[in-house]
């Protein structure tokens, strides 16, 4: 017998193959599912997205903390402080400034407040019982009671230099000072030894970032080392504030004025410029860190892509019995898309979250403020989405390329 084709009958499949759908709910249901059954397989594709989106974001995070560090200093410390000091080189001179320094750059209208120091020949020694050669690479500085406000410093431990008070021989130390002598509690009577006289400890200063030459100094008032220390008294270095906005104009007048037969052997710096320089080449190293994050993101990504191809070769069974049951080559491409943006999502999250723990932790240590850029987050969890997408693109369309069983 010749088997009857009803043409009614094979319209209506055919239209019902046309009109197969696959629902949202119903692609991320069967991604899912995909994905839960090689757990360990996604499990480490995830990890490598978020690594490198921690990266990412870490980086751009910890960059922003630390340079709002700096910033925060330089508002507290200004920019107006300038550093006197005589030329270096053959030929410059006898490292000290003329007597008159001091007396005529307190002359000039633009400047706010001038204090000098002398460094003195004599070591510093935690007892009398130290060789005079182990110094401990720390200075002895004769100073005037204004320094410390000058430089815009406070005390970490007990008090400053008083002109009144401090006509007897006492010291106060700077940070690096204080450290590499041992002395941690001024709660008891300190003494440290100055060549071969005792001098009585009465403050500690907090690190001072514009001046690291005075956090590795022991400074004692002018006026006692003139009379008790039998040293010779020149000025070696004077710091100044300037008024707001006069700073590269002072700057340029002061080697005549402090100097003015001999004005090339005055040198005369901007210490705050070292904190800029140094929030540069931070943001140098930034772009560096950017990179190997970059780097760990794509790994991660070729990670995705290999994990989606494997499982297209294991899951040939399962797509013929889909694609023989009704599902297009679109719904199979969708399906196995879905699955590497899964993969790219929960990576970006974990990452984001991730670098901004890194940035919250590392800043609290520090004593920073705790900064994570919008820019970060947004940017980090869309790149990670971005290449979950890329990655799975070829999979996805090898997948749909299967043949029904």
């Amino acid at each position: 017998m010749t088997a009857v084709v009803d043409p009614a009958a094979t319209n209506r499949s055919s239209t019902s193959a046309d009109k197969s759908r696959l629902r949202p709910s119903d692609v991320i249901r069967v991604a899912v599912g995909g994905l839960r059954a090689r757990k360990l397989r996604a499990a480490l594709s995830v990890l490598g997205i978020s690594i490198g989106i921690a990266s990412l974001v870490g980086v751009l995070g910890l960059s922003e903390s630390s340079k709002s560090d700096l910033l925060d200093q330089l508002d507290v410390l200004g920019t107006n402080l300038l550093t006197v000091t005589p030329g270096e080189g053959f030929g410059v001179g006898d490292s000290t400034l003329p007597d008159t320094a001091v007396v005529m750059v307190r002359r000039l209208p633009t400047v706010e407040a001038v204090t000098a120091v002398a460094e003195l020949s004599s070591g510093v020694y935690r007892n009398d019982l130290i060789p005079e050669t182990e110094t401990g690479a720390l200075t002895v500085l004769a100073a005037e009671s204004g320094l410390l406000d000058t430089l815009g410093g406070s005390m970490a431990q007990g008090r400053s230099l008083d002109a009144h008070a401090d006509d007897y021989p006492v010291a106060v130390l700077g940070s690096v000072a204080a450290e590499r002598l041992g002395i941690e509690d001024l709660g008891q009577p300190q003494l440290v030894y100055v060549g071969s006289r005792p001098v009585e400890v009465v403050g500690v200063m907090v690190p001072l970032p514009l001046a690291e030459d005075i956090n590795r100094s022991v400074v004692v008032p002018r006026a006692a080392a003139d009379a008790y220390l039998q040293d010779d008294l020149e000025t070696t270095s004077m710091y100044l504030r300037t008024t707001e906005g006069a700073v590269l104009a002072t700057r340029d007048i002061l080697p005549a004025t402090v100097d003015p037969q001999n004005p090339e052997e005055v040198e005369v710096t901007r210490p705050s410029d070292v904190l800029e320089a140094q929030a540069a080449a931070e943001g140098a190293f930034t772009s560096l860190f950017l990179g190997l994050g970059l780097v760990a993101l794509v790994v991660g990504g070729i990670g995705i892509a290999n994990v989606m191809v494997m499982g297209v070769i294991e899951r040939r069974g399962e797509i013929g019995l889909r694609r023989s049951i009704g599902a297009t080559r679109r719904h199979i491409r969708l399906q196995f898309l879905t699955e590497s943006l899964v993969l790219g999502v929960i990576g970006g999250v974990l990452g984001v979250s991730l670098g901004a723990a890194v940035t919250a932790g590392y800043s609290a240590v520090e004593g920073w403020r705790i900064i994570v850029p919008l820019a970060a987050v947004v940017g980090g969890f869309v790149a990670a989405v971005a290449i979950g997408a890329v990655a799975g693109l070829y999979p996805a369309v090898r997948a749909s390329r299967l043949a029904p069983n």
